[in-house]
């Protein structure tokens, strides 16, 4: 797993000025909306156009070639659109002899012109601007007299590939992206990643399989099930194709916002792949490549976002499916569906054949959550379960807090695989690259840190050695990893029951509750009872045998039956029976009964026998207690943090007294110097 094959790392500077000033070209087309647009409608108008002017730039070369073909099939029963896909040398094209710029210089006719100039591109492009709902948008900016201003604006924004390459019009999009989603309030961490995040993330992914990408006439199929913008289908593109130029990569996604699948779209069009492998809507209730295999998946899902709009459709594949379905496994709690994420991806592995070929790997971002919450027998533990049961789980990755733009707060890279290397089966590899990051010149919403390309190549590194650093007491990095096996994070929940204890007597209170006891009340002499009992006040007895008697007498001696229904017996002892450590102990059916009150759980690691665990544990504290072995239940959980946690002693006392003392005095001259 090493990462030689990887050479130089691009795209990792977030932010270069000439990406800047672009943005802020078709940005600055907001100082001609103010006051017939709302601020959080500004994105409505600035990223369809942008879209718009890169489809132009790009088609600009063979513009005319184009517009004569065109022109030849007009009155032709055949279809052109292959003919003039060949004359664009692109997927897309665009039939009208029309640019922004003719239509800006007739300002009377550009909504008119404009319309026409949309209408001539071929189906595909056409789709990309119509998810902008673009016509709407022309006929707003017409009655409000922009129209012609705004088409002027984008005439002379340069967005030819030659000047702007793809990952650099990647970056303006995310920009633009990232102001439209701060006007409206939106969290842009829902569209899109940061550029350095990804990098690591496709390096980790296909490190082991430098190799095989290497040979000849070698086809991989990537899949990212919430691709925003298509940031990482673009990375995974570029690394493999770097890795080996001849390596054919088609790329797959899915996406809810319009704005962001639209943007996807014409990406891909523009890089010659097929537009129609990004497709729109919800991948849980609305799998876009439902029965489809991909080498490569990986996904940013948006982190805590609960799935009630779709929990009909995913209860359902729940129930009916089972195994068979996506989410056999189980269902995480409806506030977080970052596991129904996963277990999407996952049913998308390729089978692996019998000479180990085939199979998949996928890479995830997740926060903290999906580790551990959710006890043993919950949907979250289950789903963990049924991933290391099955050895899927080939490491996590633990990054820098503050790296996204949207929370501050730690993420984790999940790395799966169905077709671990032999040395690797088993196991799972824990890497702690929380120090790996270097501080932002200037932050952009949460992000204060990012990864820098020495930091990228060191976990690289780290991740394809990690078997050997965790076996090198002396590595310099031996700390950072971990490796344990699967049923490491097993554990059993035992339920540990101790004996209800009870002592017997009238008070006042047993008196109370008498009277407030619903079964006991029902009875026909219930005012006999409560007096028998009354003349019992203050007497106490050790054993339900012996209390039972004294009040059957009393009763009797008062003229009244002794009732003998078990709701009778049940609600009598709650009245009268009291907790007591010394108390007799209660038997059912000849066993002890357990106390609800004293129940407890404990967690017993899976390779460690029970039993064992609560002579050593439990039973010299409790001596009688003992475990229920119908309650039991497996849960799995990875504690990441607790197993890279080091002790840091608190500071000496006299070292903390001695600053406040230096504080005191710096206040004390400060406040001198105000009343000077």
């Amino acid at each position: 797993m090493g990462s030689g094959h990887f050479g130089r790392i691009p795209g990792i500077q977030l932010n270069s000025s000439k990406h800047t000033e672009l943005a802020n070209h078709a940005w600055s087309v907001a100082d001609l909306l103010r006051g017939d647009y709302k601020q959080s409608d500004y994105g409505k108008v600035i990223l369809p156009f942008t879209v718009l002017r890169r489809l132009e730039c790009v088609l600009e070369p063979t513009r005319e070639k184009v517009t004569q073909i065109a022109e030849q099939y007009k009155d032709s029963d055949i279809d052109p659109d292959r003919f003039l896909r060949r004359a664009a040398g692109h997927a897309f094209y665009n039939r009208s002899g029309l640019t922004l710029k003719k239509i800006a210089a007739d300002p009377q006719n550009a909504a008119k012109n404009l319309a026409v100039y949309v209408g001539a591109f071929s189906d595909n492009a056409r789709g990309v601007l119509d998810r902008f709902e673009f016509a709407q948008q022309i006929k707003r900016l017409d009655g409000a007299g922009l129209l012609y201003q705004v088409i002027g604006k984008f005439t002379d924004l340069d967005l030819r590939p030659e000047t702007v390459p793809n990952h650099n019009m990647g970056y303006i999009f995310e920009e633009l992206i990232r102001r439209f989603a701060e006007q409206s309030n939106e969290t842009a961490g829902e569209h899109f990643t940061p550029r350095e995040v990804i990098q690591l993330m496709v390096r980790l992914l296909v490190a082991p399989d430098g190799d095989a990408l290497q040979l000849p006439g070698a086809v991989r199929t990537v899949l990212d099930p919430a691709c925003g913008t298509g940031g990482m289908l673009s990375a995974m593109d570029d690394l493999i194709t770097e890795l080996n130029p001849d390596a054919t990569v088609e790329v797959y996604g899915q996406e809810l916002n319009p704005e962001s699948w639209a943007i996807c779209r014409s990406d891909l069009m523009i890089k010659g792949q097929d537009p129609e492998n990004i497709a729109f809507g919800n991948s849980f209730s609305d799998d876009g490549h439902a029965r489809k295999t991909f080498d490569y998946m990986l996904a940013n899902p948006p982190f805590g976002v609960e799935w009630k709009k779709v929990k009909e459709d995913v209860e359902a594949e729940h129930k009916t499916l089972g195994e068979a379905g996506r989410f056999g496994a189980g269902l995480p709690r409806i506030n977080d569906g970052s596991l129904l994420f996963l277990q999407h991806m996952i049913s998308k592995m390729k089978p692996v054949d019998v000479d180990g070929g085939g199979g998949s790997r996928l890479a995830i971002v997740f926060n903290g959550s999906p580790l551990f919450t959710g006890a043993a027998g919950s949907g979250e533990s289950e789903i963990r379960r049924w991933i290391l049961e099955n050895d899927w789980l080939e490491g996590i990755v633990a990054l820098p807090d503050q790296l996204f733009y949207n929370t501050g707060i730690s993420t984790y890279f999940w790395i799966l695989t169905n077709r671990k290397s032999p040395d690797h089966k088993g196991k799972v590899v824990l890497l702690d690259a929380r120090d790996q990051w270097q501080k932002m010149r200037k932050s952009l919403g949460d992000k204060r840190k990012q990864l820098g390309t020495d930091h990228i190549a060191t976990v690289v590194k780290l991740y394809g050695e990690a078997l050997a650093v965790a076996d090198d007491a002396d590595h310099p990095l031996h700390g950072k990893v971990k490796v344990f096996r699967n049923e490491d994070f097993g554990y059993r929940r035992i339920t540990v029951e101790r004996p209800l204890k009870l002592r017997f007597e009238v008070t006042e209170e047993s008196l109370a509750a008498l009277e407030a006891s619903k079964p006991i009340q029902r009875l026909e002499q219930a005012p006999l009872l409560a007096g028998a009992f009354k003349s019992l006040m203050g007497t106490r007895w050790a054993t339900k045998q012996e209390a039972w008697l004294a009040l059957k007498d009393a009763v009797v001696q008062a003229g009244g039956t002794w009732p003998t229904s078990a709701p009778f017996y049940k609600a009598l002892r709650e009245v009268i029976g009291v907790r007591d450590p010394e108390g007799e102990v209660q038997l059912v059916k000849g066993q002890p009964e357990p106390d609800t009150e004293l129940r407890d759980y404990e967690n017993v690691p899976l390779g460690e026998d029970v039993e064992e665990y609560l002579a050593r544990e439990v039973h010299p504290h409790v001596p009688d207690a003992w475990i229920d072995h119908s309650k039991t239940k497996i849960g799995y959980e990875i504690p990441f943090t607790r197993h890279f946690y080091v002790y840091e002693p608190p500071r000496p006392l006299a070292e903390i007294d001695a600053e406040l003392k230096a504080l005191e005095a710096e206040i004390q001259g400060l406040l001198g110097e105000v009343t000077e």
